[in-house]
Protein backbone atom coordinates (compact mmCIF):
# COMPACT_ATOMS: atom_id res chain seq x y z
CA UNK A 1 0.00 0.00 0.00
CA UNK A 2 1.41 3.38 -1.08
CA UNK A 3 0.57 5.26 2.12
CA UNK A 4 2.43 2.76 4.33
CA UNK A 5 5.72 3.38 2.52
CA UNK A 6 8.26 5.45 4.47
CA UNK A 7 9.56 8.94 3.84
CA UNK A 8 13.29 9.04 3.14
CA UNK A 9 15.29 11.92 4.58
CA UNK A 10 19.01 12.50 4.22
CA UNK A 11 21.65 14.96 5.31
CA UNK A 12 25.41 15.08 5.29
CA UNK A 13 25.39 14.33 9.00
CA UNK A 14 23.15 14.71 12.00
CA UNK A 15 21.84 18.24 11.46
CA UNK A 16 18.99 16.87 9.35
CA UNK A 17 17.52 15.29 12.45
CA UNK A 18 15.89 18.69 13.04
CA UNK A 19 13.97 18.10 9.80
CA UNK A 20 13.06 14.60 10.99
CA UNK A 21 11.71 16.12 14.21
CA UNK A 22 9.50 18.53 12.21
CA UNK A 23 8.22 15.72 9.99
CA UNK A 24 7.39 13.60 13.04
CA UNK A 25 5.62 16.52 14.70
CA UNK A 26 3.67 17.35 11.53
CA UNK A 27 3.03 13.81 10.30
CA UNK A 28 3.18 11.59 13.42
CA UNK A 29 1.83 8.48 11.67
CA UNK A 30 4.50 8.42 8.97
CA UNK A 31 7.45 6.05 8.95
CA UNK A 32 10.85 7.62 8.27
CA UNK A 33 14.17 6.30 7.06
CA UNK A 34 16.98 8.72 7.90
CA UNK A 35 20.38 8.58 6.24
CA UNK A 36 23.07 10.70 7.89
CA UNK A 37 26.23 10.59 5.76
CA UNK A 38 28.61 11.06 8.68
CA UNK A 39 31.36 9.20 6.80
CA UNK A 40 31.67 12.05 4.27
CA UNK A 41 30.52 14.96 6.42
CA UNK A 42 30.86 17.89 6.02
CA UNK A 43 29.61 18.50 2.47
CA UNK A 44 30.01 22.28 2.66
CA UNK A 45 33.67 22.61 1.65
CA UNK A 46 33.39 19.98 -1.11
CA UNK A 47 32.97 20.55 -4.83
CA UNK A 48 29.25 20.65 -5.72
CA UNK A 49 29.69 17.94 -8.38
CA UNK A 50 31.08 15.61 -5.71
CA UNK A 51 28.15 16.45 -3.43
CA UNK A 52 25.77 15.71 -6.31
CA UNK A 53 27.36 12.26 -6.67
CA UNK A 54 26.82 11.61 -2.95
CA UNK A 55 23.20 12.76 -3.23
CA UNK A 56 22.54 10.38 -6.11
CA UNK A 57 24.15 7.45 -4.25
CA UNK A 58 22.00 8.11 -1.20
CA UNK A 59 18.86 8.69 -3.28
CA UNK A 60 19.37 5.33 -5.05
CA UNK A 61 19.80 3.63 -1.68
CA UNK A 62 16.64 5.19 -0.24
CA UNK A 63 14.58 4.56 -3.39
CA UNK A 64 15.60 0.88 -3.12
CA UNK A 65 14.13 1.00 0.40
CA UNK A 66 10.76 1.75 -1.28
CA UNK A 67 10.29 5.31 0.00
CA UNK A 68 7.36 7.37 -1.24
CA UNK A 69 8.98 10.80 -0.79
CA UNK A 70 12.58 11.99 -0.53
CA UNK A 71 13.55 14.99 1.59
CA UNK A 72 17.01 16.39 0.96
CA UNK A 73 17.59 17.87 4.44
CA UNK A 74 21.03 19.23 3.57
CA UNK A 75 21.32 22.75 2.17
CA UNK A 76 24.53 21.94 0.27
CA UNK A 77 23.07 18.76 -1.26
CA UNK A 78 19.88 20.64 -2.13
CA UNK A 79 21.94 23.33 -3.86
CA UNK A 80 24.06 20.76 -5.69
CA UNK A 81 21.52 18.16 -6.72
CA UNK A 82 17.82 18.87 -6.11
CA UNK A 83 16.85 19.71 -9.68
CA UNK A 84 18.78 16.74 -11.11
CA UNK A 85 17.34 14.37 -8.51
CA UNK A 86 13.82 15.53 -9.36
CA UNK A 87 14.48 14.96 -13.06
CA UNK A 88 15.96 11.49 -12.56
CA UNK A 89 13.71 9.83 -9.99
CA UNK A 90 10.03 9.02 -10.25
CA UNK A 91 8.88 10.17 -6.82
CA UNK A 92 8.38 13.53 -5.12
CA UNK A 93 11.67 15.06 -3.98
CA UNK A 94 11.88 18.21 -1.89
CA UNK A 95 14.77 20.18 -0.48
CA UNK A 96 15.17 22.59 2.39
CA UNK A 97 16.25 25.74 0.58
CA UNK A 98 12.96 26.91 -0.92
CA UNK A 99 11.02 26.59 2.36
CA UNK A 100 13.81 28.45 4.16
CA UNK A 101 13.90 31.19 1.53
CA UNK A 102 10.11 31.51 1.61
CA UNK A 103 10.16 31.82 5.42
CA UNK A 104 12.84 34.52 5.20
CA UNK A 105 10.83 36.50 2.64
CA UNK A 106 7.72 36.31 4.83
CA UNK A 107 9.63 37.24 7.99
CA UNK A 108 11.64 40.24 6.83
CA UNK A 109 10.31 43.65 7.77
CA UNK A 110 13.37 45.55 6.50
CA UNK A 111 13.33 43.88 3.03
CA UNK A 112 16.83 42.60 3.84
CA UNK A 113 17.71 38.95 4.43
CA UNK A 114 20.93 37.55 5.83
CA UNK A 115 21.82 34.00 4.86
CA UNK A 116 24.46 31.95 6.61
CA UNK A 117 25.50 28.53 5.41
CA UNK A 118 28.27 26.26 4.29
CA UNK A 119 30.77 27.39 1.70
CA UNK A 120 29.07 25.21 -0.93
CA UNK A 121 25.60 26.51 -0.19
CA UNK A 122 26.67 30.17 -0.21
CA UNK A 123 28.87 29.85 -3.31
CA UNK A 124 26.03 28.16 -5.22
CA UNK A 125 24.02 31.40 -5.00
CA UNK A 126 20.83 29.40 -4.65
CA UNK A 127 19.35 31.32 -1.70
CA UNK A 128 19.56 34.75 -3.36
CA UNK A 129 18.25 33.26 -6.61
CA UNK A 130 15.18 31.78 -4.94
CA UNK A 131 14.59 34.81 -2.72
CA UNK A 132 14.73 37.15 -5.74
CA UNK A 133 12.25 34.87 -7.52
CA UNK A 134 9.86 35.28 -4.60
CA UNK A 135 10.46 39.02 -4.16
CA UNK A 136 12.90 40.82 -6.44
CA UNK A 137 13.03 43.84 -4.12
CA UNK A 138 14.65 42.07 -1.19
CA UNK A 139 18.37 42.57 -0.62
CA UNK A 140 20.19 39.37 0.28
CA UNK A 141 23.45 39.24 2.20
CA UNK A 142 25.21 35.88 2.37
CA UNK A 143 27.99 34.68 4.64
CA UNK A 144 29.74 31.30 4.53
CA UNK A 145 30.26 29.82 8.01
CA UNK A 146 32.57 26.83 7.56
CA UNK A 147 33.22 26.26 11.28
CA UNK A 148 29.56 26.00 12.33
CA UNK A 149 29.02 22.53 10.89
CA UNK A 150 31.59 21.11 13.30
CA UNK A 151 29.68 22.51 16.27
CA UNK A 152 26.33 21.28 14.96
CA UNK A 153 27.65 17.79 14.28
CA UNK A 154 29.06 17.61 17.82
CA UNK A 155 25.70 18.74 19.18
CA UNK A 156 27.35 21.85 20.60
CA UNK A 157 24.79 24.56 19.89
CA UNK A 158 25.06 26.64 23.06
CA UNK A 159 27.83 28.18 25.09
CA UNK A 160 30.39 30.93 24.86
CA UNK A 161 32.55 29.30 22.16
CA UNK A 162 29.56 28.83 19.86
CA UNK A 163 28.32 32.35 20.60
CA UNK A 164 31.71 33.84 19.66
CA UNK A 165 31.93 31.88 16.39
CA UNK A 166 28.37 32.86 15.42
CA UNK A 167 29.06 36.47 16.37
CA UNK A 168 32.17 36.52 14.15
CA UNK A 169 30.08 35.33 11.18
CA UNK A 170 27.12 37.63 11.81
CA UNK A 171 29.11 40.81 12.44
CA UNK A 172 29.93 41.37 8.73
CA UNK A 173 26.22 40.96 7.90
CA UNK A 174 25.23 43.50 10.55
CA UNK A 175 27.78 45.97 9.20
CA UNK A 176 26.12 45.85 5.75
CA UNK A 177 23.01 47.55 7.09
Amino acid sequence: MESSRPIGIFDSGLGGLTVVREVIDTLPRESIIYFGDTARCPYGPRNLNEVKEFAFEIAHFLVNEKIKLLVVACNTATAAALKDLQENFDLPIVGVIEPGARAAVLATKSRKVGVIGTVGTIESGVYPRIIYTLDAGIRVYAQACPELVDYVERGEIRGERVREVVKSYLLPLKELE
